[in-house]
């Protein structure tokens, strides 16, 4: 329960968040604040089971037929992750109140934050792949809602795009990946896959899982070639950009490599892949991040290099290597957490991060000079900071690495790399905060007041502490999280000397040396880097995301022209195909049915069917005569399913061509007499080639599966066998509408009353002032279609009614046991009632109906979804029904189901959906001068209709 209550507060937080903002900004961020504070106290709740190496576990039941289960575990891991999470999310939080400008939406902004931090910490508490890809997009989502935060930016706005593209691509790479792992393993509980590191390892599809599900780490945490998006992502609020791309979305992928190292390192291609990937990575990075001019644009590049790092220490394979990879993991949260921070409170104070326009704020700005200071120190790995600690464990392991078939080749690179990252470093805080005052700040700078120096400090002050303690302050937490990665006892061991044999020292001293001097030689190497071409990422990204969309929308353009009979015919070729390939390749028994004996009345009806429907074919240009042809093709199929014993089928045959001939014949009103003849000689002679042959195959079809028995047994024979019994009614076609099939008849309703919704919208929009609606009154009023009422008519239907209406009450309640239901009565009584909108006109019927359409659809769908609920009641499933024998007085005793309720909220739903379509079509036949009184959901508020 304290997992699942973990996992749930960030979204409670935003939804606190969303509904505090209301009241205040201030409000906001408590509200988000308080949630993450929470959520924090909870996990260090559980610290004595994780110190003693307990797996604390939550599980409940997802789709139990699936055998999937909403699991969550948390270990050393997860917690050394949800820590860093949690806790650096309550510093954001504390230094976003202070940073967001009075015209930033608070409110947004705290509800985005907390998503994200529900999706970050759903990711690392999940026991299950598919919640942990559920949380896994989440992350991608949230983000692109924070990185295009300041939507009113061009670089913002595409910031976001790109991060999302390049993230949402390679999270469904991973999502392949994690199935393939979930088979091998035989179950999606990361608990069982990450006991199964032998199988998974010599599976034959151990080399695309690893592929697959490397591309969607490489593509989280920014890894070579895929690292362009995160400097792109600094458009973002500094906030977002100290959260996301410094201490949690990016280390997300570090958290699946160190997820999955006791199933996926161990072998030359794990070493090979991630190894050169993260060195890669760390040397592009570190170089591209000396020359940067922009502070976060500089810090951006330098997260890229750390990531690097990160990634090659896991992707060496060895417990102390992954070891280092926690320890460096926690202390770059820290610094460039810190950095970020310090970053936005001199664009905050100064109005710029142009490392151009600064210099000499250390006098102007000292608490923030110390604090990014210190930061600094340890990002460039000097000591006593906790970044040196982890770089010197860095190139201890990698002194030890044999790569490419040299053993000095690794550490020489990451030399290099280290040596950037020393240049960078200094030039930084150098070109930020040393050298003499300016006199042309673009804002006079100052130190905030401790709501923005707050969080940065309290990050710095980790940075000191845990360098001057690493084992007491760091020791216990990088031990739990790294034995939950080897799966075997570690244990930090981090001092600031280790003599002058150590080799790692002397390249430590090597890679500051070095960058000292790089950075006495910035301003030439500065300018021939601005002078030299070089590949562009963006450029190339853009390139290749038009080059997809050129491609695509050639294909969309040439597929979809708005030709109903291409798509027609592409969807028919298509599977008329993939029919003849499964009827080529599979084996059909043989025909060993006889003939039935056919009455030659059946063969005239078949062959007046037919001819009805060719006649539709070939002459449906007029609509008239077409839709006149339909009905007495609907009415012959009615007549079938009366003949083979379906009275159901045949009620319902019957009412709905009642209903759709009306509603039609409304609709042409409005339409040419006749169809354009669009298509030439020689694509009518290929679609009646595409259709002829489609039909012949269909009947083929249908034929064999006729005369051939069946070889396995049928679903009608379980239905009419279980009606009664399992559904309490002995109509066994009623039965499966309202139970057995009660989810299709569900979404059915709803899909009815929503294309009702959709009809009466457009009919508002049409009718809504304007150059439309003018041309339509004025076609109208020329128009010689009076309307008569005739008497006899008028009179009949008057009478019609009551009995109508009698009539479907009688279907309804008689439908669970006989021909009837739900459905058919309320098309009855849509017909009684559209009979008094054609005896006597729109607005006569309108002034008299008291009912409204739109309720009476919103009461069918609220009956039906009550009526389904209602078996939680009962620990049932949704829609499960139930049936006995009731008593009531004067009565004898009867048989009720609980589905017969359900059937009410189709009759409901049915009658609503019918009388709205035909109320919203006959509004647009209004003559001239004639006024109606048109309920609210007519017409828009104030607008005036005769």
């Amino acid at each position: 329960m304290t997992l699942a209550l973990i996992a749930a507060l960030p979204f409670l937080g935003a939804l606190a968040a969303a509904l505090a903002s209301r009241i205040s900004r201030r409000a906001a961020a408590i509200a988000a604040g308080s949630a993450t504070a929470l959520a924090l106290a909870l996990l260090l709740s559980n610290l004595p089971q994780v110190l003693s190496g307990t797996v604390v576990t939550a599980s409940a039941p997802w789709v139990p037929a699936l055998g999937l289960n909403a699991a969550l575990f948390l270990d050393g891991l997860g917690f050394f992750f949800a820590l860093l999470i949690l806790g650096i999310g309550l510093l954001i939080v504390i230094y976003a109140a202070n940073y967001l400008s009075k015209t930033d939406p608070a409110g947004p902004f705290f509800t985005y934050l907390m998503l994200f931090q529900g999706a970050m910490t759903g990711i690392v508490l999940s026991d299950n792949i598919l919640m942990l890809l559920v949380f896994w997009e989440l992350t991608s989502l949230s983000s692109f809602l924070l990185i295009g935060f300041w939507k009113h930016l061009p670089e913002a706005r595409q910031g976001a795009r790109m991060a999302l593209a390049v993230t949402g691509a390679g999270g469904l790479s991973m999502f392949a990946g994690l199935l393939i792992l979930g088979q091998i393993a035989g179950s999606y509980d990361l608990s069982v896959i990450l006991s199964e590191g032998e199988a998974i390892r010599s599976s034959d599809l151990y080399l695309p899982a690893l592929l697959l599900i490397l591309l969607g780490a490489f593509t989280k945490s920014a890894q070579f070639p895929f690292h362009f998006w995160l400097p792109r992502a600094m458009a973002a609020p500094t906030p977002v950009s100290a959260y996301l791309h410094s201490a949690t979305m990016v280390k997300a992928g570090l958290f699946l490599l160190a997820r999955l190292w006791p199933v996926l390192s161990g072998t030359p291609e794990w070493f090979a892949i991630v190894t050169t990937t993260g060195l890669v990575t760390m040397l592009v990075g570190a170089k591209i991040a000396f020359y940067q001019d922009d502070l976060k644009a500089l810090l951006a590049y330098s997260t890229v290099s750390q990531l690097g790092l990160i990634c090659m220490l896991l992707g060496f394979g060895t417990e102390p290597a992954a070891v280092v990879a926690m320890f460096h993991i926690l202390n770059h949260a820290s610094f460039k957490a810190a950095l970020f921070l310090s970053a936005g409170i001199v664009d905050h104070e100064a109005h710029t991060r142009s490392l151009k326009r600064l210099g000499g704020l250390r006098h102007l700005m000292p608490i923030t000079f110390t604090i990014a200071g210190i930061a600094s120190l340890s990002m460039a790995g000097i000591p006593p900071f906790n970044g040196f600690l982890s770089k010197e464990m860095m190139l201890e392991e990698a002194v030890h690495t044999h790569w490419m078939g040299s053993d000095w080749l690794l550490p020489a690179l990451v030399v290099v790399a280290a040596l950037f990252s020393v240049a960078y470093s200094f030039r930084f805080l150098s070109g930020t905060f040393l050298g003499p005052e300016r006199i042309d700040y673009p804002h006079q700078p100052h130190d905030p007041g401790p709501g923005l120096w707050f969080s940065p400090a309290v990050l710095a002050s980790l940075v000191v502490a845990i360098g001057l303690m690493p084992m007491t302050l760091a020791g216990w937490l990088v031990d739990v999280a790294s034995e939950a990665v080897t799966a075997a006892p570690v244990e930090l061991y981090a001092k600031h000397w280790h003599g002058l044999q150590s080799a790692a020292m002397w390249l430590s001293l090597l890679a500051i040396g070095g960058g000292l001097v790089i950075l006495g030689l910035a301003r030439p190497l500065i300018e021939f880097w601005t002078r030299v071409p070089k590949p562009d990422a963006k450029r190339m990204f853009d390139a290749g995301i038009g080059g997809l969309v050129r491609v695509g929308s050639s294909l969309t353009d040439g597929l979809h022209n708005g030709s109903f009979a291409r798509m027609a015919g592409i969807g028919v070729v298509g599977m008329a195909g993939a029919s003849a390939l499964a009827w080529t390749t599979g084996a059909a028994g043989p025909l060993t049915r006889d003939m039935t004996p056919v009455n030659p009345v059946v063969v005239l009806c078949w062959a007046m069917l037919c001819a009805a429907t060719v006649a539709v074919a070939a002459l449906h240009r007029q609509r008239l005569f077409a839709l006149m042809i339909l009905g007495i093709v609907g009415l012959t199929v009615s007549v079938s399913f009366a003949y083979l014993s379906a009275p159901d089928l045949a009620l319902t045959q019957v009412t709905v061509e009642v209903v759709t001939i009306i509603l039609l014949l409304l609709a042409l009103n409005y339409l040419p007499r006749s169809t354009p003849d669009e298509l030439p000689s020689a694509q009518r002679v290929a679609a009646f080639a595409i259709a002829g042959l489609a039909g012949l195959g269909v009947a083929w079809l249908t034929w064999t599966m006729l005369m051939t028995g069946s070889a396995f047994p049928l679903i009608s024979e379980f239905h009419l066998a279980e009606s009664k019994p399992g559904g309490g009614g002995t109509n066994a076609v009623n039965v499966i509408i309202v139970d057995f099939r009660g989810y299709d008849t569900f979404g059915e309703i709803t899909v009815l009353g929503i294309a009702a919704l959709v009809i009466n919208a457009i009919v508002a929009a049409v009718l809504r002032p304007g150059p439309a609606n003018d041309r339509l009154k004025t076609w109208i009023q020329g128009r010689d279609a009076g309307d008569r009422h005739p008497l006899m008519l008028a009179v009949a239907t008057r009478l019609i009614l009551p009995l109508a209406i009698t009539v479907g009450v009688y279907l309804y309640l008689r439908g669970h046991n006989l021909p009837g239901g739900g459905f058919v009565a309320g098309l009855v009584v849509s017909i009684a009632l559209v009979l008094q909108y054609i005896a006597s006109g729109f607005a006569w019927a309108e002034a008299r109906m008291r009912l409204s359409y739109l309720a009476l659809i919103g009461a069918g769908v609220l009956v039906a979804t009550a009526t389904g609920a209602a078996a939680f009641l009962f620990d049932k499933p949704f829609l499960t029904s139930t049936h006995g024998y009731v008593k009531l007085p004067l009565l004898e005793k009867f048989e009720l189901a609980s589905a017969a309720a359900f059937d009410l909220g189709v009759f409901l739903c049915v009658l609503g959906a019918v009388m709205l379509a035909l109320s919203s079509l006959s509004r647009i036949a209004i003559r001239a001068g004639e006024t109606v009184n048109l309920r609210p959901f007519d017409v828009d508020p104030g607008r005036k209709e005769n």
